[in-house]
């Protein structure tokens, strides 16, 4: 009977350890906060969380997937959810900016701007992350733009550069310097700004990516070079 019992119950590998899961997020947003993306290894994790790199690498197979783990279980959870669908541009664009500002207020402004730094150096980790949690609020999902113009609220090749570049920077600047992101404000900014913007994008030459679009393109200071010479 006990050779019967061996055979039926194939042998498990160990359980997964949910503690120890929980510490890995946690010190992944600690390395974030204290030195960027560009800090978080495998290695600094698993000194940190007194376990093997090879227990990281059982749960994920790149630091970009460990990443959105952490953001997934943070600020960036909380502060997502369902796809923004109000039946308004307007509605949608304040519920997106609602969304990011209490993403920022969850945590520490140095973590929010190293998760920017994180979508800069690295465009997949910024798309990853709001396929992975949702709409952050960080940027206009091309599905609120196309809904508003069958609605007729915008034109055709209306670009989401406006949001993009204008509502992460301002909610950022706010959140560093402890200013207050009220119902009165947030319609301020969108009735004055974002919308009348996003109207005026429609049939302009292409518009540069928003710093929050996660592939903005960076300086290359060219262009100073000619007038350098005509000053030399």
């Amino acid at each position: 009977m006990a050779y019967r019992k061996n055979v039926e119950e194939p042998a498990r590998g160990r359980p997964r350890d949910a503690g120890l899961d929980q510490r890995i997020t946690a010190v992944v947003l600690e390395v974030l906060a204290e030195s960027g993306y560009e800090g978080v290894s495998f290695e600094e994790v698993a000194r940190r969380c007194r376990t093997s790199k090879a227990s990281l690498y059982r749960r994920w197979a790149s630091k970009r997937e460990m990443v959105i783990a952490a953001v997934k279980t943070g600020a960036a959870q909380r502060g997502a959810g369902e796809p923004i669908d109000t039946g308004s541009l307007r509605g949608d664009v304040l519920s997106l900016c609602r969304r990011l500002d209490r993403t920022m207020r969850a945590t520490d402004s140095r973590t929010a701007m190293l998760l920017l730094q994180a979508g800069l150096e690295d465009p997949d980790l910024c798309e990853a992350i709001e396929n992975a949690v949702g709409p952050t609020g960080a940027r206009l999902p091309r599905q609120v733009i196309d809904a508003a113009i069958a609605r007729g609220e915008l034109p055709d090749g209306a670009d989401p550069f406006a949001f993009e570049e204008v509502v992460g920077a301002a909610l950022l600047l706010r959140r560093v310097n402890d200013l207050a992101v009220d119902e009165e404000y947030l319609s301020a900014l969108v009735d004055t700004i974002v919308i009348p913007a996003l109207k005026a994008s429609s049939g302009r030459a292409p518009l540069p990516a928003g710093i929050f679009s996660g592939h903005p393109a960076p300086t290359t200071h060219e262009s100073a070079a000619p007038d350098a010479k005509e000053n030399a």
